[in-house]
This record gives structure tokens, sequence and C-alpha cells, in this order.
């Protein structure tokens, strides 16, 4: 069963979907791509979906913590459904940490890929859950802007929060 929530925050209104094994996708405001169908429609689609506030309440305060400043680092349980290569460039942006930025170059050389660029940029658009895995920390070799679910805008002013 997937418990979903929309709530809103500093951001405008999101969208959290939480399994019993933990959180598993978090919907920017006017994200482009899927949005939620599409995710459950590739990763859970034989799973039911009910209106779930209590599963996914600390995940909310959690969020809206980040959101207004208070919070630098996330503290809960995931439920991360991705490919193999798609986890490993996860994990390094996991690793990012708060206030920095580095490259796609940079993810692709610190996953002994260095020619994978792109497929490191296609994983960060695929990711969902930003914020708490934090594709935003990710920008050209040249430091510009590139491609971000809610918007450049939105990466622009989380970058600048942080």
């Amino acid at each position: 069963m997937v418990q979903t929530t929309r709530f809103d925050s500093p951001i405008g209104e999101l969208t959290l979907a939480s399994t019993e094994k933990g959180l598993a996708y978090l919907g920017l405001p006017r994200a482009n791509g899927r949005g939620f169908a599409g995710w459950h429609r590739r990763h859970a689609h034989e799973e039911e979906v009910v209106d779930g506030p209590e599963r996914n309440q600390r995940a909310m305060g959690q969020v809206t913590e980040f959101l207004e400043g208070k919070r630098q680092a996330f503290d809960l349980e995931l439920d991360l459904r991705a490919t193999p290569f798609q986890l490993s460039v996860y994990q390094i942006l996991d690793e990012i940490p708060y206030g920095e930025a580095i490259s796609y170059a940079e993810v692709a050389r610190r996953l002994g890929r260095p020619s994978a660029v792109r497929a490191v940029g296609a994983a960060n658009g695929s990711n969902p859950m930003p914020l708490i895995v934090p594709c935003h920390r990710v920008v050209a070799a040249d430091g510009q802007l590139h491609g971000y679910a809610g918007g450049i805008d939105l990466k622009a002013r989380l970058l600048a929060m942080e």
C-alpha cells in the first residue's frame, strides 16, 4: 500500500508517498515529468494508493523545516525505488554537503565512470525524492543551473537558501 499526502509548503504544494518501508516519493510543485501517477505506474503499479497523512507526518515536518532553513539533513526511512545505476548516483548526491554544489561531471568521476555525465543527468532527472536526495546541488561544469523537476528558479532558490 502507498499512502499519499499533499500539503502546502514554503515553495507550494508538495506530494509525499510512503510505503511500510519508508518515504518513496516527493513531488514538487509545477514539476515537469510524469509526477506521482508516472512514479506509481513505473514503481508501484500493484500497490493500492490511499490518503495517508499519518504515515507521512514525520517527512512532512522535516521537509517543512528544511524549506524554512531550520534543517540541513533528513532523518527518514526511505523506500528508494530506482535502477542500480540511479541508486549509485543518489548515494553520491546524498554525500554532497549542505550548502555545496558539484558538477554532473564530478558525480560521474566519483562513480568511476567519467564519461557517464549524460547518464548522471538522466538519473538526476529521475530522482523520485528531490530535496531529500539533493539533486538541486548538482550544476553544470561552468556553474550554470540546468534541469530541475521544480524548475530552474526553484533550484536557484534552494541553492541560495543553503
